[in-house]
């Protein structure tokens, strides 16, 4: 279908529902689409139930669950498998990036997608210029195009600068000073980019400035950071990772704007799939069959300024469940809310590392699996063998070694020990949560080490 064509058909729809696309808000919770569609080989009938939101300036329906591809399997027939089960049941929304798997992320989706009408589909990727050396104009263009190359498509719909969060001086360097974010919203005026937005996370002055500017750079949608425990508890001090807004404040200014979010790490990078057994058993006391992830995304769902909410399914069993969960989404109550605000209270005050798994802190120079040391330390302060009693306990020995079995195993290769870390730094940068991983490597080097 022609994109103007899909464009007008759509404003034509508001019009006739006695609303211009400017005030798209009187329909962004949409009902489930009650249709039949046939799956891809056309076989079986296919119930559509998914819910929706409208984007506000075009009218666009966008499916509240998003597909992230960012740990995508490297096959190509497995994730034409995934994407064709999240079309046939209503997902429209696909987030790739050109630093998800090497670029491979991006030639995996393409791939999949073109294999339907170009109105079948929204997708998302980014500007991916962390490298000091993709500052240049040039090298920045070529990444731009290569997305275009990648994905198969003459427009991209939504269009993202990639983590801001790195500093004013970053930001100037990455998008300003060199003219870059210009050459973007004169693309998105020639129709190329549908939407240009940006992903935060870290410094919230970044963050503040861009929306500052708002009445110049028109941004259509920002992607944040938010789930039930980073809502009021981002900004908490832990072990030396301080953050620098709640996602409160970073939703509460988008829809003081009148900008939609984005939502990415509704599920913490799976934390909540981890969480005390003491934390889950409250959740299952009140919904019995439903998983920690159905809560975070019915939490994250509940909140009308969200256009879309991505989650990264690399497996047929959490895309089905995930649909599931949308399909459509029954908000949290009130008192579903309080209870998840208390278990957030209580996430707040264990001695986790607030890791999401994301990797782009890999590889390391000296070989350490960053994520992988992360994900045990915080699996053992969940089921509290973390942090250890005094050294005159006496549990402490039994603890102590439990930790140490645990290492071993989650880690079989000593050379992806936290102890090969040489505090290069060489990560830091990378790290979109700001955690200062030389010292908490050491904190678990210190940890396996201590004797009585």
């Amino acid at each position: 279908m022609d994109q103007k064509k899909h464009d007008m058909s759509r404003r034509e729809f508001l019009r006739r529902m006695g609303i211009g696309a400017g005030s798209a808000m009187a329909l962004m919770a949409l009902e489930p689409l009650n249709v039949l569609a046939q799956d891809k080989k056309g076989n079986k009938p296919v119930e559509n139930r998914m819910t929706y939101r409208v984007q506000h300036g075009s009218g666009e329906q966008i499916s509240l669950l998003g597909f992230g591809m960012m740990r995508l399997p490297n096959n190509q027939e497995e994730v034409d498998k995934l994407v064709d089960y999240a079309i046939e049941h209503g997902v429209n929304y696909f987030d790739t990036a050109p630093m998800y798997m090497g670029g491979q992320s991006e030639v995996l989706t393409g791939n999949s997608l073109s294999r339907y009408p170009r109105d079948k589909y929204f997708v998302a990727t980014k500007m991916s210029n962390q490298n000091r050396r993709q500052w240049n104009i040039d090298a920045a263009k070529r990444m731009y195009e290569q997305s275009f190359e990648r994905l198969k498509v003459d427009h991209i719909d939504y269009y993202l600068l990639h983590g801001i969060g790195g500093g004013m001086d970053s930001l100037k360097g990455r998008f300003l000073d060199n003219g870059l974010l210009d050459f973007l919203l004169k693309e998105r005026e020639a129709g190329r980019i549908k939407h240009l937005g940006f992903s935060y996370h870290g410094d919230v002055r970044d963050f503040d400035w861009l929306l500052d500017h708002n009445d110049e750079y028109h941004w259509d949608f920002v992607q944040i950071q938010m789930n039930f425990l980073d809502w009021r508890h981002a900004s908490i001090n832990r072990g030396g990772w301080k953050h620098d807004a709640d996602a409160e404040y970073l939703y509460n200014k988008c829809e003081k704007l009148g900008i939609q979010c984005v939502i990415m790490e509704p599920l913490r990078g799976g934390a909540f799939g981890r969480m005390a057994k003491e934390l889950s058993d409250q959740l299952k006391a009140v919904r019995p069959n439903d998983s920690t992830a159905r809560w975070a995304f019915r939490w994250v769902g509940s909140y009308p300024n969200i256009l879309t909410t991505l989650s990264g399914m690399n497996r047929m069993e959490h895309l089905v469940d995930n649909v599931q969960t949308f399909s459509p989404l029954e908000n949290c109550t009130e008192a579903e809310n309080q209870l998840l605000a208390s278990i957030a209270d209580q996430m707040a005050g264990f001695p986790t590392i607030p890791c999401t798994t994301c990797a782009y802190c890999m590889p390391c120079p000296y070989g350490v699996d960053i994520p992988g040391n992360f994900a045990y330390y915080n699996e053992a302060v969940n089921n509290h063998v973390l942090p250890l009693p005094d050294k005159t306990a006496a549990d402490f020995d039994s603890r102590k070694q439990q930790f140490i079995d645990g290492y071993k195993k989650a880690l079989p290769d000593e050379k992806k020990w936290a102890r090969a870390c040489q505090d290069c730094e060489v990560c830091l940068s990378k790290c979109p949560q700001q955690i200062r991983i030389p010292n908490q490597m050491a904190r678990i080097v210190e940890t396996l080490r201590n004797r009585k």
